[in-house]
């Protein structure tokens, strides 16, 4: 299954995978800039756990609540609303005259940028019918990582040029542009004026309906419905192998492999971009198992789900192997296995909700995966200086495998009804 690249809707899915990039650039840029940031406002290594946990609790807790704003004022005004937040936080940074005042900025972006991943699904969920819709979600997710790995470049040339407080101004203000451009561009299929009534037919005809009594709109009502609990679960033993990866990598590779700083400049990127190809193929694994074998829409999902699973086992065999290269190829293969598992379970957020819902509902699901992750980031502070890594490790197998399970014994909550 291939997507017409033509389309309007491919047109749609770029100017959304554009703000994603620019809004993991903005993310990372304190990263970048914070061994310079630590010498100059006198920030210790507590004070900036501080700062960045600023970040993760607001971006935690704000994700539901992004979603049901979206929701309520439309995707047009909602996002563009919260790119303007992000960036004008982000530029903000610039202002910061210690730790605490970085963490303040820090929360503001969290609660700004927890908007990006419910906005982006409730576009596809509006624009791409179900067969290609974890495609799109696939190319969608690839975003995150290219923000990522062009942050160092942009924001370090920046700051090298200018000064550590252009880095966070010009990156903000490259937000701005793209709410601007977003705001002028973006409107729901029903009201857009370049889309054609076959394009239109195609993606009304494309889309199930979903159940009535999922079109509720309060939190306690989505929460309480057994589908939410089938996708929150896998999310919530999913997501901390990923924050694992974005923030611990470097000191596993430097107190447990002993690699200096120059190594893992030059190894410590490969899993994000093994990361990146995940999304993408994750994201044509589904259409290609209802091709091939005739499974229904929820099942291809969770069939790539369980597959990424499998392959989450080498991220948790990375204690038994002695070369430095080995365990770096086996996080590889585990950042290729999570994305693919995140894709398909945003996807299928995306499927087993009403779209007038499905930014709140991935919000919500999102609260689920970041709480898990900040537990086991908690957990690898307390107990890698005394246990190691290694059994850490181990246990990111086995939370995608329970979650595996998990998502199949309550596959019968995912059916989706034919469209009548």
């Amino acid at each position: 299954m291939t997507i017409n690249w033509r389309a309007v809707r491919v047109r749609i899915l770029l100017l959304v995978m554009v703000g994603t990039v620019i809004n993991y650039l903005a993310r990372n840029s304190l990263g970048v800039l914070a061994p310079q940031l630590k010498l100059e406002l006198s920030i210790s290594t507590q004070q900036y756990s501080y700062i960045v946990g600023a970040f993760q609790i607001a971006y935690t807790v704000m994700q539901p609540v992004a979603g049901m704003v979206i929701d309520r004022i439309g995707l047009t005004a909602g996002f563009a609303l919260f790119a303007i937040a992000w960036s004008l936080a982000n530029m903000a940074h610039a202002f910061a005259r210690g730790w605490f005042s970085l963490a303040v900025f820090r929360g503001l972006l969290g609660m700004a940028e927890a908007a990006t991943i419910p906005a982006g699904m409730k576009a596809i969920a509006e624009w791409f019918p179900d067969r290609e819709r974890s495609i799109a979600t696939g190319w969608f997710n690839a975003g995150t990582a290219a923000g990522a790995a062009l942050a160092p470049v942009v924001v370090a040339l920046i700051a090298k040029q200018w000064g550590w407080q252009a880095g966070f101004f010009v990156t903000g203000a490259i937000g701005l542009i793209w709410a601007l451009a977003w705001w002028r561009l973006y409107r729901p299929p029903a009201q857009s004026r370049v889309l054609t009534d076959q394009e239109r037919r195609l993606i009304a005809d494309g889309q199930r309906a979903v159940d009535a009594d999922a079109g509720n709109t309060t939190i306690r009502a989505i929460i309480s419905a057994p589908r939410f609990w089938a996708i929150a679960v896998p999310r919530f033993l999913a997501e901390p192998a990923w924050q694992t990866f974005s923030f611990w990598i470097p000191l596993y590779l430097a107190n447990e492999r002993h690699m200096d700083l120059t190594q893992i400049a030059m190894f410590a990127w490969l899993p994000f971009l093994a990361a990146d190809a995940g999304g993408i193929i994750g994201g044509y694994l589904a259409p290609l198992f209802q091709r091939r074998w005739g499974l229904s829409l929820e099942s291809s999902r969770i069939a790539g789900i369980c597959l990424g699973a499998v392959l989450m086992i080498g991220p948790g065999l990375v204690g038994l192997v002695a070369h430095p290269l080995l365990a770096i190829a086996l996080l590889s293969v585990g950042g290729f296995a999570h994305q693919m598992i995140s894709v398909l379970i945003n996807t299928l957020s995306a499927d087993v909700f009403p779209r007038s819902d499905v930014a709140k509902a991935n919000g919500l699901v999102g609260m689920a995966g970041w709480t898990g992750g900040l537990l086991f980031s908690l957990a690898i502070g307390q107990l890698a200086d005394t246990v190691g890594y290694a059994p850490l490790f181990a246990c990111l197998g086995l939370f995608d495998l329970i979650g595996a399970i998990w998502l199949i014994a309550l596959r019968r909550h995912l059916t989706l009804p034919a469209k009548a």
